[in-house]
């Protein structure tokens, strides 16, 4: 057998290094994988697979992607869940007897990446560090690709929720922890699939957390944080911080900001709350229609990445929220104020502005690519304008959005002389440093640029010294520079003419002049790429201390385009200002939900009224009348008003709401071995140990998972719970019309339908909620809408109707597991008439059996 050649002993020693990653190992013009790297990468990348010599007798698998198409392919890679090694030739091919030397450039990892190419420009990339102590947890979230970290200590049982919420793309742990976080996690469909790096217990302490949170930083203490409160994520922050450190390869992540966070800052929504109301995505899974999809206008994906953090995290600060509701009024377009703004001139000023706080991040790192350099450029020339706009209002938010946009304009002069005004791609392809900026690089472009003269003058007189009149000088980069001649001429050639490559109607030749040309004009390429580089490092040290303002800058426009956003789609969508109040209670005159109503021709608004003396609304009324529509609505114009945007309404008044809680809709979670009613119980068990009397409760039709009786039982019990103990703002829809029974029970308790109108035998849904319990269910009436065959229908009616005489009668539930269940057709004493009716199929009757067979019934009768 025969050994590894020496290039993959190369290639087995750096991937011995990394087993856990694919390899992507530098060849040529290639980036090459090979055996089970090979192979994952063929499939996910739909790339072809082949093979490469032998190791041990059998074929080695390989796979590669061409090198300038590699941002393409990670892209791919990253989305998989994958983290990629990238390893690149540092060596001259030639130099060395064995194999080109090799190095690890960098790591890639779901959490960590910051490439602008990589990243999702309108989504948070975010990284969780987890510690776990007992019946406590600690969690750090950084953001690499906008420097920022929070931390947050939290009971073990709100971590998964809390995961669920952030959505990370990547978490660490410390060994020892790993079975445990997978889990807590393991019920939970969103997290199912997370990327996990397990890390040696050292890097998990509190020394380490210091070392690693000060030198990102840029500090010598971190007294000022506030760490005594959050001692579990501040130990987690180290082992991030190590992490991200790791896969730069040394180089840290320089952090501008770090959030303590506290339980009480947010309004309170789990992710199945989030689900449920469809904040950001569907119940299906797609991005539109959601409420995020319907109020995304903003003109710059930092604004976007911020509005979603609003919708999915709404302060539950009221001063913060009314102080964005101040700043959308006055960027309304007929606002009646002197100092307000127009909308659409801030909308204007911001579009096409680069993501300059994710820009300075990737300086500070020094991976910014020179055209987001050229992006800055443009940005920090449009921010005085937009800066003297913002002065016009006397706004506060305003007037410090406008103050944290004021650059040092030497910074723009600096990218101005130094950028060159369309670079190139990449550093390496030259071309990046602007004409003028250093005289070295511009002697060395000289020589490039005025080959072309040098070649036009040296064949005018070659031509005429050799007598040649087809004589062409010209160069190719495989041949470099040369004089070519065809055959009829060859005998006119001087003799220091030497042949350098032989075609078949030409010879082409190299002189002593030539050649010294050639040797100038190549190497003022290589030097001028070399001092090019050289620049461009040196001009990112120079913007280095610039990071933090362009940071704050940035955040700042992104504030700035939310509230813009908001302006618009208040008068788009017709939403009012909403008005907070200290007391518990929501009251919403003609509310809507707005992404429905985006949806249909006509809207039917509806009123909500919850406070401490009226707490719990119980809504009956047939599927498909709009209890579930009414309920989600008054969620949304809850998480609208925090997030700082007008809601869906003629009218809002709002309290001191801490949290939003959900149980809608019903689902196996398969995954996890839950049923259906499991799902339910384990959400309302959720539920009744969060809500207090600044919740808002939404609960849709529970207790359908079990027996009628059952699930009556659990539904009223709950409903009880929410009503006396919790004192919640609560919203109950159900079909269970004995629960509307708790008004006479409760003084708190009213209830409230939604109307339908009969027209024969077909009903019409008004949507219209009224005061008061609905008549009937029409539950058969929907599926006679459905597309129920006619004989199901009136099969289902006579069942209905036989169901409701035994109700009547008060007949005992069925145990339907007892050996001696009996069947409630057998509870019942009917004569055999009654009998021989119910069994007419009067479908399959012709006119005639039909006759014959209501003569036979009437004798029968006769007779009994």
């Amino acid at each position: 057998m025969k050994a590894p050649t020496p290039m993959m002993q190369q290639y087995l020693a750096l991937k011995a290094e990394h087993p856990d990653k694919l390899v992507l190992y530098r060849m040529g013009d290639f980036y090459e994988l090979f055996y089970d790297d090979a192979k994952k990468a063929a499939k996910l990348l739909d790339i072809t697979l082949t093979q490469r010599g032998e190791s041990e007798g059998t074929p080695i698998p390989l796979a590669g992607i061409p090198f300038h198409a590699l941002d393409g392919y990670l892209v791919k890679l990253v989305r998989a869940g994958e983290t990629v090694a990238i390893v690149e030739q540092v060596g001259i091919p030639g130099q060395t007897k064995g194999p080109v030397e090799r190095k690890l450039s960098r790591i890639v990892t779901p959490g960590t990446v910051t490439d602008a190419n990589l990243v999702d420009a309108r989504k948070d990339t975010l990284l969780a560090s987890i510690v776990i102590d007992g019946a406590r947890a600690g969690v750090a979230i950084v953001n690499a690709a906008n420097g920022t970290i929070a931390l947050r200590d939290l009971q073990l049982s709100e971590l998964a929720p809390y995961l669920q919420r952030k959505d990370p793309a990547e978490f660490v742990c410390s060994e020892a922890a790993q079975r445990e976080l997978r889990e807590l996690v393991a019920g939970s469909t969103t997290l199912q699939a997370f990327t996990l790096r397990a890390r040696p217990e050292y890097e998990f302490t509190s020394a380490r957390a210091t070392d690693e949170l000060t030198q990102a930083l840029g500090t010598t203490t971190i007294s000022h944080l506030d760490i005594e409160r959050v001692p579990l994520a501040f130990v987690a922050s180290g082992a991030a911080l190590a992490f991200t450190r790791l896969v730069n390869g040394g180089t840290r992540l320089p952090i501008s900001t770090v959030n303590v966070e506290r339980a009480s800052e947010s309004l309170e929504m789990d992710a199945s709350t989030l689900r449920n109301l469809e904040i950001v995505q569907t119940l299906s899974g797609a991005e539109s229609p959601s409420l995020l999809s319907l109020l995304d206008r903003c003109e710059t994906a930092a604004g976007s990445r911020l509005l979603r953090a609003l919708l999915t995290e709404p302060p539950r600060d009221q001063a913060r929220a009314a102080a964005r509701h101040d700043a959308v009024q006055a960027l309304e377009r007929n606002a009646a104020a002197a100092t307000s703004i127009d909308y659409r001139a801030v909308q204007d000023k911001l579009r096409g502005l680069s993501d300059i706080e994710r820009i300075a991040t990737r300086i500070a790192i020094a991976s910014v690519r020179p055209r987001e350099l050229t992006g800055l450029r443009g940005t920090l020339a449009t921010l005085p304008s937009l800066s003297t706009l913002l002065a016009a209002s006397a706004n506060p938010l305003l007037a410090a959005i406008a103050s944290a946009i004021s650059i040092d304009p030497s910074w723009h002069q600096l990218l101005k002389h130094a950028v060159a005004e369309e670079p190139a791609l990449n550093v390496r392809d030259g071309g990046v440093i602007a004409t003028g900026f250093n005289a070295e690089l511009d002697e060395l472009r000289a020589i490039q640029t005025d080959s072309g003269t040098f070649l036009a003058q040296m064949e005018i007189a070659e031509r005429e010294r050799t007598g040649i009149p087809n004589l062409r000088v010209e160069y190719n980069k495989v041949h470099g520079f040369y004089i070519e001649i065809t055959s009829s001429y060859l005998n006119q050639v001087p003799v220091e003419y030497k042949r350098r490559q032989t075609l078949k109607n030409c010879e082409r030749y190299i002189t002593p002049e030539l050649k010294a040309f050639e040797d100038k004009a190549l190497a003022a390429n290589d030097r001028s790429l070399a001092l090019e580089k050289r620049l461009f490092d040196e001009l990112l040290l120079s913007l280095a201390p610039a990071c933090d303002a362009l940071r704050r800058a940035g955040a700042a426009l992104a504030e700035l385009d939310v509230l813009a956003n908001f302006a618009e789609r208040a008068e788009s969508l017709k939403l009012v200002r909403p008005t907070f109040t200290t007391l518990p209670s929501l009251d919403l005159t003609g509310a809507r939900h707005p992404v429905i109503e985006s949806l249909v021709d006509q809207f039917i608004p509806n009123d909500v009224r919850l406070d401490a003396k009226r707490s719990c609304v119980v809504l009956t009324g047939p599927n498909m009348g709009g209890k579930s529509t009414f309920m989600r609505q008054a969620a949304l114009a809850v998480v609208m008003a925090f997030a700082g945007s007008y809601v869906a309404a003629s009218a809002a008044t709002i309290g001191p709401i801490d949290r939003v809680l959900t149980r809608i809709g019903a689902s196996d979670d398969l995954a996890s071995g839950r049923s259906t009613f499991m799902v339910e119980m384990t959400e309302a068990a959720a539920i009744l140990q969060r809500a207090t009397p600044n919740s808002l409760v939404i609960v849709d039709e529970i207790g359908r998972g079990t027996s009628t009786f059952d699930g009556l039982a659990l539904a009223t019990a709950i409903a009880r719970r929410l009503i006396a103990k919790a004192r919640s703002l609560t919203l109950f829809a159900t079909h269970y019309f004995e629960l509307t029974e708790l008004a006479n029970e409760f003084a708190s308790c009213v209830n409230h339908h939604v109307s339908v109108v009969e027209h024969g035998d077909r009903v019409v849904f008004l949507h219209e909620v009224k005061a008061g319990p609905a008549s009937r269910s029409y539950g058969i009436d929907v599926a006679k809408l459905a597309g129920l065959p006619a004989e199901v229908i009136r099969d289902a009616r006579r069942e209905l109707e036989r169901l409701e005489k035994e109700r009547t009668q008060q007949l005992p539930q069925a145990d339907l597991f007892a050996e001696s269940a009996t069947p409630f057709a057998e509870a019942t004493n009917e004569s055999p008439l009654l009998e021989s009716i119910k069994v007419i199929d009067i479908d399959a009757l012709s006119p005639r059996d039909a006759h014959a067979k209501l003569a036979e019934l009437i004798d029968a009768a006769r007779k009994a």
